[in-house]
């Protein structure tokens, strides 16, 4: 029997094997599992003679089952504990043909003992150790030989290869059930075609795929799966690099309505602007300010480290397309950021956004914001501005995207904090011009080289890297909280900024009440939560101080208060969830406490020190922490601590954190088609494969020469690639 890797798993392994497989690993396909690669690969000793063992050896013995008993213990700590409290071990007498014995242990595994029976043979790898002068194997690796192998060696030699697959599994599929599966699979298939171009393959060396997929799973060797690697790596960064380029390429062709450069409405504003752009402001203005005046839509990615003025450049370019009788829609992933912008916004306008108003400046507009929460008195005229074209600006959540918000001339979407939002969320705000729009996508959280060259591949990206003239230093301190001086000292110095008329932030990982805590049984305690220390706040540390509360369970009309109050000074304190991570805007705060620091990630912690230091004081981030010394966790935040480059840091969450991660969830299609590249690691085949991607997409605009590499790069791009959209 053959099969393809388009044969479903049911025709090859059964319908009880396959519907485990479907269901615990999602694996439906040949190719599903051939693609479900090891994670890691244990190393085996070669077959060792009993007589032979050293502690400390790697081995693989085979022997003979003599006998195995289960006894009780009862453990140091909580670890291992059985019910009752005791632990349960069995121990498993192996011996060779000479006699020669090995002891076998597992700790609450009793189940074992119905296959590890008197007088089967098995082989067995592990590292060995010594108790009470005794060799052992604890928890030992091991394959039963069939109950009637007479001579095993055959199967002795097969199992103790060099290298053991570890593969991705689930507590009820052990990674030995999917390494007998696609060892069954690996032996029906025989070699698949090869989607990589011929030519290129042969220029680099790559093993063909047939190759690469028995050498990922059952390699001869270090150097043979080393190869594997780098041949299935190069598929996927190929794959993804063309799914990008020639989205680009496709862009190209579309037109859009182009909008000249300056206009009376941005030539106002620009006079009346009390301070100088940075040069890279200037320069990315000018970037985009010629892409908006041509006949093609831009597509372009605005980075900004914190305080990096994108809000200015964005506003400015929504300027030129409404001084040409255009509208610009910004979309912000929630409504105290929504209506952040639209205060900030309106402020910096001044007149200019009173548009149809007595006394405006004729080139005026009006600037709306629209949010879930609007009733519907409040959102009929803001509707009608939107459809007559009145409102030149329009600001909102996803409330934007749904029936009946109508434009009268959509010509730029600005996307703020892309990565909050679904592909198909873009795409609804982009239908609702009448021709493709200009696209503005920013971001303040710093995205390492390799990250945007694969997520954001489609794109023209800029980077603001200076900070604008007016903002301060923000000096941060790691403090640990069980000392009780350093902690004393840290509400002292809140209280001497609020003394000197200035705010601060306190910030807590979750928001309390009904929300589910850490699981049962954990000897960790849960997250501290706004609701319980503002009120802790209130009656001690920060006594006498006015504390508001703001976490995203509130009422929206809570929430604007709230930031109404604290923006205007009435406000000491904001205790706050990270709502306030992006785009809060309040230049008089100048200190923040972040409680359970090191349960925050480090660009997350980054975004939140943003939201000081934003005047003309210095600012200053004290990052609570119950952190060791020397652990992972106080390491980030040391990390933290000693720069405010906010790219290094990205560079660093990118070494600490799964990939998977930091794509976030709305990338889904990247983690199901790269499995093995790193876009930390393998930087360097990345910036090759999009060399490469570009000449085959000028050279075969259609891939009609290579029939099986354009099957990959569909599936990718409609099926899986939804993440790569960007319009």
């Amino acid at each position: 029997m053959t099969v393809g890797l388009e044969t479903r798993l049911r025709e090859v392994l059964g319908k009880k094997t396959a519907d485990t497989l479907a269901e615990g690993l999602g694996l439906e396909t040949a190719g599903d599992l051939l693609g479900h690669y090891p994670f890691r690969y244990a190393q085996r000793g070669e077959r060792t003679d009993l007589a032979s063992l050293g502690i400390g050896d790697d081995v693989t013995v085979a022997a003979q089952v003599r006998a195995a008993v289960k006894k009780t213990f009862t453990p140091r700590s909580g670890k291992g504990r059985g019910r009752g409290g005791r632990g349960e071990l069995l121990e498993v007498i192996v011996a060779d043909e000479a006699g020669r014995s090995l002891t076998l242990t597992f700790f609450n595994q009793g189940w074992r003992a119905k296959e590890l029976v008197a007088g089967r043979w098995g082989l067995f790898a592990g590292k060995v150790a010594q108790f009470r002068g005794r060799l052992q194997l604890n928890s030992p690796q091991y394959q039963l030989l069939a109950e009637d192998a007479a001579d095993p060696s055959s199967a002795i030699e097969e199992f103790a290869g060099t290298l053991i697959p570890v593969y991705p599994a689930t507590a009820e599929l052990p990674t030995w059930n999917v390494a007998k599966a696609v060892h069954t699979v690996l032996g029906l298939v025989p070699s698949p075609p090869d989607p990589l171009p011929a030519s290129l393959r042969e220029r680099l060396g790559l093993l063909d795929y047939g190759t690469a997929l028995r050498q990922i799973h059952r390699p001869e060797s270090h150097e043979y799966l080393g190869a594997a690697k780098k041949r299935l790596k190069w598929q996927e960064a190929l794959v993804m690099q063309t799914v990008l380029v020639r989205r680009k390429a496709a862009s190209a062709g579309e037109t859009a309505d182009p909008y000249p450069e300056g206009g009376a409405i941005l030539d106002a504003f620009d006079a009346r602007l009390p301070f100088d752009l940075t040069a890279g402001q200037e320069q990315v203005g000018a970037e985009i300010a010629a892409e908006l005046a041509r006949e093609h839509p831009m597509h372009r990615l605005l980075q900004g480290d914190v305080g990096s003025g994108k809000t200015l450049v964005a506003l400015r370019a929504m300027l030129q397309v409404v001084a040409h009788g255009g509208q610009a829609a910004l979309l912000a992933p929630t409504e105290v950021l929504a209506a952040q912008h639209h205060r900030s916004i309106a402020e910096m306008l001044g007149d200019l956004a009173n548009g149809g108003q007595l006394g405006a400046p004729p080139e005026a507009t009006q600037v709306v914001l629209l949010t879930g929460s609007a009733t519907a008195a409040q959102r009929r005229p803001v509707l009608d501005a939107v459809k007559t074209g009145a409102a030149g600006i329009v600001i909102g959540t996803h409330a934007l995207l749904y029936d009946g918000v109508d434009f009268a001339n959509l010509g730029l979407v600005v996307v703020d904090e892309q990565h909050r939002f679904g592909v198909e969320q873009r795409d609804a705000l982009r239908a609702k011009a009448s021709k493709p729009p200009h696209t503005l996508v920013m971001t303040a959280t710093p995205i390492p080289r390799t990250v945007a060259m694969t997520v954001y591949g489609d794109l023209e990206t800029s980077r603001l890297t200076e900070l604008p003239a007016g903002r301060s230093p923000i000096a941060t301190h790691v403090v640990p909280y069980t000392d009780q001086r350093w902690m004393h000292r840290t509400w002292s110095r809140i209280r001497e900024e609020a003394a000197a008329g200035r705010q601060a932030y306190v910030v807590c990982p979750r928001v309390g009440g009904d929300e589910t805590e850490d699981p049962a049984g954990s000897d960790k305690r849960p997250p501290l939560a706004v609701t319980d220390i503002v009120e802790e706040l209130r009656a001690n540390q920060l006594s006498g101080l006015r504390l508001g509360l703001l976490h995203g369970r509130l009422d929206p009309d809570e929430k604007d208060r709230v930031m109404r109050a604290y923006a205007a000074g009435d406000l000491d304190v904001l205790v706050a969830t990270t709502v306030i991570e992006v785009g809060v805007n309040v230049p008089n705060a100048t200190a923040m406490v972040v409680l359970d620091a090191e349960r925050f990630g480090i660009s997350q912690l980054h975004q939140l020190r943003g939201r000081v230091g934003r005047g003309t004081h210095p600012g200053l981030c004290l990052l609570v922490s119950e952190a060791f010394e020397g652990t992972p966790s106080r390491e980030r935040l040391d990390a933290v601590a000693s720069t405010t480059d906010g790219f290094a840091l990205a560079e660093l969450d990118l070494e600490q954190r799964r990939e998977g991660d930091v794509l976030g969830a709305a990338q889904s299609g990247m983690k199901s088609h790269v499995k093995l590249l790193s876009l930390l690691k393998d930087a360097d085949i990345i910036a090759a494969s999009r060399a490469e991607a570009t000449a085959l997409i000028e050279a075969d605009p259609e891939l009609k020469r290579e029939p099986a590499f354009a099957a990959l790069v569909d599936d990718l791009a409609a099926d899986r690639g939804e993440f790569l959209e960007k319009g």
